[in-house]
């Protein structure tokens, strides 16, 4: 994408969340797009960016979050826009299809109730609040590494549900996303988890932080996510997570390691 489109975006957010809430827009995503599928569907009126819509690749599934301007409301342009974006998803034959909308918007809510959906989950974006942090000594959390491939692969498919060719796919797109970086996980000698950190600015955010199963329930994951947080704490950054609300353990982990919920968006299963 342009640099001047990614420019007009962030206006255009700008003016959508003076209402009081958050958009999901995945700028990570928007400033590595390759072109290789349209993914963005911008409306202009003149030179002015009145509505937009980003189409985002996460394996077997599309998720698409957009906005218009309050002044340009009521007029068709975001039909117009899903109406495109939908087509795009339906051609690359996606699984599912999620539409998502922060919680606090009333025109998000009041646009979905006119869509062929349904709710299927809350995904929280939580802050970590300067708590301390202990007896993760000796937890193993190291780069990723080429040879890390097939087990990175594996965790998506087995705690992301993914199917072998959506996580071969998956990691293949993101490694070519400059600011994301994986850490493994080990035990034993043996990479056992990953845990992703995205920097944007002075803020770091956490993403797809997944154990094998067979190594669950141990405490490994606890150990790692203090230490990843002790390390990104220490470099100054202010640091996020998102986790969604079905899993609860999850949700409880993050909240003993002083994490705590500021933004929720709800995500909502296309049926069209």
């Amino acid at each position: 994408m342009k640099s001047e489109q990614l420019e007009d975006i962030r206006i255009l957010q700008q003016e959508c969340e003076r209402e009081g809430f958050t958009l999901k827009l995945n700028w990570e995503t928007l400033r590595s797009r390759n072109g290789v599928h349209k993914n963005d569907f911008l409306h202009y009126d003149g030179l002015k960016l009145v509505g937009f819509l980003g189409l985002y690749d996460f394996g077997n599934k599309a998720e698409m979050c957009g906005m218009v301007h309050p002044d340009y409301r009521r007029q068709g342009i975001f039909t117009k826009l899903l109406e495109e974006a939908i087509r795009s998803a339906v051609e690359r034959n996606y699984k599912m299809i999620l539409l998502n909308s922060p919680a606090q918007s009333h025109s998000g809510r009041e646009f979905l109730k006119q869509l062929p959906c349904e709710f299927a989950f809350s995904e929280f974006q939580m802050k970590w609040s300067e708590t301390e942090l202990d007896d993760y000594d000796d937890a193993v959390v190291r780069p990723s590494r080429r040879d890390d491939e097939e087990t990175e692969i594996q965790l998506d498919i087995q705690c992301f549900r993914f199917t072998k060719r959506e996580a071969k796919d998956y990691y293949q797109r993101i490694l070519y996303e400059d600011t994301l970086k994986t850490m493994m996980i080990e035990k034993g000698g043996r990479a056992v988890g990953k845990i992703r950190v995205e920097h944007s600015g002075r803020e770091a955010w956490i993403y797809g932080f997944s154990i094998l199963p067979k190594y669950q329930g141990k405490g490994l994951g606890r150990k790692a996510l203090k230490k990843v947080v002790a390390e990104q704490c220490q470099l100054g950054y202010d640091i996020f997570l998102e986790v969604e609300a079905t899993n609860e353990h999850a949700l409880r982990l993050y909240e003993s390691c002083g994490f705590k919920t500021i933004q929720r968006q709800d995500y909502y299963q296309y049926k069209g």
